[in-house]
């Protein structure tokens, strides 16, 4: 068909935020409104793979926002490459068709290095002496400078951490706009993070979750008409919520719990005393509102102790370990032995040392790929310490859990009544929604 279809990311994004949204509910008004369920667990990185790929975890083997590489015994967070997909994306799929669809990918996770004919992701250059230079892996390789001239260079310390703010996004937003205008694409896949911090710092209902909306929503107005004033064919927007987050006043510490049992064992290093992956019993991947527990050499006594550890441990609601992964499709080789799912209100930090004065040299700075779990708490960077409290219960909002409950769950817009959709969705049907949007659907 010959249009433009703009898939939305807006992680964080519930239908009782669309008061505080008048750009977007005008936008979708004619469209259509469905319930969108996001898939255990509810994290970036596996429910963008799952509105890629059209594939649960245990296909597409994103089974959280890290992998642990095991026979190398290194974990990474938020690395995300995209040969870690392991099932063709819609832009794979729509550039193999006869009609030779082009397709742009903006800033989602798992972008880098994928297929799609253009692509701007966050990669900035790590030089020898530990600092950092701003950059963009982008394709065609030129178009970073390009983008740089035009809007100054991407505002990485917008994008997370202490000083998150709407500029950011608003980065993301006009770089898009000159895309649509220079190249065209068919189908444009645009992730803007904006609704993901003040929930997670001051709670989903708090006042500066509200005002986060409002401020995206003032984005969005400009966007709209920018992005359709620089297409040449009618655009279809289609807006997915990704997760929603609900209010926490608990927090759950897998690993210090490991460490009391004599499961997780440590090493002194360079940067203080460190997770020993080689040679630890179990250990935990901590992400949001679940962990992935690593047990070496799949050690069936460990594995039950663990089981045995954590069904005991207030805010865990599941313990998963064998053929109870398949419940969640997180039967994948990448996924923990055991896998732990909190409550609605709790949520998990990677913490392993029993007293502050033995954290890493890291656990106090911005440094999201080398801590072996995500850290909320990067958000409270503290000023006049430089450095991040070691306070897991400052986090007020979280994400992750089973979407069982109307709150957990997100939308799906459109802007057109054209495209298919029914009244509840899973994330995973996200694929079909995008490829019924160009009139077409593709057996697999």
């Amino acid at each position: 068909m010959p249009r433009h279809v703009v898939l939305l990311s807006l992680p964080g994004l519930r239908e009782k935020d669309l008061a505080s949204m008048p750009a977007l509910t005008e936008k979708t008004r004619g469209g259509r409104l469905a319930v969108l369920s996001p898939s255990f667990p509810c994290v970036t990185c596996s429910v963008q793979a799952n509105m890629t790929t059209g594939k649960p975890p245990r296909e597409h083997g994103i089974v959280c926002n890290g992998i642990y590489w095991r026979q190398r015994h290194h974990a990474e967070m938020w690395t995300a490459p995209n040969e870690a997909v392991e099932q063709s994306q819609l832009w794979d799929l729509l550039g193999h068709q006869e009609q030779g669809l082009t397709s742009a990918v903006w800033f989602p996770m798992h972008s880098k290095g994928c297929e799609a004919d253009y692509v701007c992701t966050p990669a900035p250059i790590h030089n020898p002496d530990g600092s950092e230079s701003l950059w963009c892996y982008t394709r065609p390789g030129a178009l970073y400078g390009t983008l740089r001239d035009t809007f100054g260079h991407f505002p990485l310390k917008h994008y997370w951490g202490p000083f998150t703010q709407i500029a950011a996004s608003k980065w993301i937003a006009d770089s898009a706009v000159y895309a649509m205008r220079e190249f065209q694409p068919d189908f444009f896949y645009i992730y803007l993070p904006h609704l993901d911090y003040e929930g997670q710092r001051h709670g989903p209902d708090s006042p500066q979750a509200t005002t986060a909306a409002e401020q995206l929503d003032g984005l969005l107005a400009g966007f709209f008409a920018q992005m359709e004033a620089a297409s040449t064919e009618e655009v279809a927007w289609i807006i997915a919520g990704e997760y929603a987050m609900t209010p926490t006043d608990h927090v759950v510490y897998p690993n210090r719990v490991l460490r009391e049992a004599g499961l997780l064992a440590t090493i002194e290093s360079d940067e203080g005393r460190l997770i020993d992956f080689a040679r630890t019993p179990a250990w935990a991947m901590a992400d949001h509102q679940c962990s992935h527990v690593f047990v070496r050499d799949a050690d069936p006594d460990t594995i039950a102790r663990v089981v045995d550890v954590f069904s005991k441990e207030p805010g865990i609601a599941e313990v998963l370990h064998g053929e109870a992964l398949v419940k969640y499709d997180l039967d994948h080789p990448r996924s923990g032995e055991v896998v732990l799912v909190c409550e609605p209100d709790s949520w998990q930090a990677y913490y392993y040392w029993m007293d502050d004065a033995d954290a890493p040299a890291f656990a106090r700075t911005v440094d999201i790929h080398k801590k072996p779990g995500y850290d909320p708490v990067e958000l409270f960077f503290d000023m006049e310490t430089k450095s991040i409290p070691l306070e897991a219960g400052l986090i007020r909002g979280s994400h992750g859990a089973p979407a069982v409950s109307a709150e957990q769950k997100t939308v799906l817009l459109t802007s057109s009544p054209d495209v298919e959709v029914g009244e509840h969705l899973r994330d995973v049907d996200v694929f079909g929604v995008v490829l019924a949007a160009f009139g077409m659907s593709i057996k697999r």
